[in-house]
């Protein structure tokens, strides 16, 4: 290279230093590159917190949805976590409480800010310059690094290399059990297929049980009582087991000794059942006969349609009481007025018997009773008594017997 490109080159480095230090950058990465995500003045900034950023640096990209919507500003150390800013443009809408994720484009891609609406939480607000998005709710994916790392313990340390000796012992404990491992088998898949059957039953009852459990466990303070109250009752039972022994004891003999009653009275107890399946036979036929019995005897005489001929503390009774002597020799003689067939009358002696006429003078008893009885109607009742006319039918011909003889009653003799 001639004296006068090196000069020229050297020339061209120095304004580039020079123009460096005017602008005040501390490395490339401050310069302004061309294309780049949110550029201009339509934009706005938040600041994320990171336990571990890894290996983000700033001009990263900012993306929502997979599409590039920003960048990173700069990270910078605040304690034991790191803050990222970044400059997002003012057309992107994200809820105010949004979740924040270092992610990679690809397995050994470059990392990026994933921004997105939270999803544990509905969305709130709206995400706005000065924002700070916190550690609760930022995160990051498994470094491929940490992968293969966590791979390399599991073969180097782990159980991989017992695989080998697994498979050579279960090989040496199958051997010669073909038949009864392919029958285990067999009944292993019909076991899983009689539950697949009847999932709906299993599923109904673990519900039941459920709905069981939700039961006791609203009701534990009335089981918590009932044991707490079990000891003392067991207690009891403790205390009282000899007599509830002998209680037993003595049941069990009285049931040897009932068993021996009924064994020993069978023949009588069926003999006196036949004996009195006539009686109840009659009982059976006698129907409603029985209950109107009853009625009459318990009325009797007086049957209960002859309430209706009671007014208060009377009844409908008349008696013609007639004391005069001539009248009562005459009802005795069968003469007078009784007319028509009626009580039988008594015969009238004659003769020196009873005196012809009476002395002048005489006093005649008054204190002789006489009664005078007309004879009883046979259709109507209308000279002596009459608790109520005659029924056609069974009940008047019993209402009529129960007059008469009530009459009969009324007159010294019955009919």
């Amino acid at each position: 290279m001639s004296r006068v490109r090196r000069a020229r080159v050297a020339l061209t480095a120095a304004v580039a230093a020079g123009a460096l230090a005017m602008t005040g950058c501390q490395g490339v990465s401050d310069l302004p590159l061309p294309g780049g995500a949110a550029q201009g003045s339509d934009v706005y900034h938040v600041t994320v917190e990171f336990r571990n950023v890894l290996d983000l640096v700033p001009q990263s990209a900012v993306k929502v949805d997979d599409v590039t919507v920003g960048a990173v500003d700069s990270v910078r150390l605040d304690g034991w976590h790191a803050e990222v800013r970044l400059r997002l443009l003012d057309s992107v809408k994200l809820p105010d409480n949004a979740v924040a994720e270092l992610r990679q484009t690809s397995l050994l891609g470059e990392k990026f800010v994933s921004l997105s609406p939270p999803t544990t939480q509905a969305p709130e607000g709206r995400l706005g310059e000065g924002d700070v998005i916190p550690l609760a709710r930022s995160g990051r994916n498994p470094e491929v690094e940490e992968v293969l790392g966590a791979l390399s313990l599991l073969l180097n340390g782990g159980g991989v290399a017992q695989l080998k000796t697994i498979n050579v012992e279960l090989t040496k404990a199958m051997s010669g059990r073909e038949s009864d491992i392919r029958s285990a088998v067999r009944r292993l898949d019909t076991f899983v297929g009689g539950l697949d059957r009847q999932k709906q039953q299993i599923v109904r009852a673990i519900d039941g049980i459920d709905r069981l459990s939700g039961r006791l466990a609203a009701q534990k303070d009335d089981i918590a009582t009932a044991i707490d109250n079990l000891g003392p009752g067991l207690k009891v039972l403790a205390d009282q087991r000899r007599r509830l022994t002998s209680m037993l004891t003595a049941l069990s003999r009285l049931g040897r000794v009932g068993t021996h009653v009924i064994a020993a009275s069978k023949a009588d107890t069926v003999a006196n059942l036949r004996a009195l399946a006539p009686i109840l036979t009659r009982l059976s036929q006698a129907g409603a006969d029985l209950p109107n019995a009853l009625d009459i005897l318990f009325t009797y005489p007086f049957p209960h349609t002859s309430m209706g001929a009671v007014k208060g503390d009377f009844t409908n009774l008349r008696i013609t009481a007639d004391l005069d002597l001539r009248n009562i020799l005459a009802n005795q003689g069968g003469g007078g007025g009784g007319g028509g067939g009626g009580l039988p009358s008594l015969p009238v002696p004659t003769g020196s018997g009873l005196p012809t006429s009476l002395p002048t003078g005489s006093i005649l008893p008054t204190g002789l009773p006489s009664v005078s009885v007309s004879p009883l109607p046979t259709s109507t009742c209308s000279t002596l008594i009459c608790l109520g006319a005659a029924q056609p039918g069974p009940e008047g011909a019993q209402q009529t017997s129960y007059d008469m003889n009530l009459a009969a009653l009324m007159t010294g003799g019955f009919v």
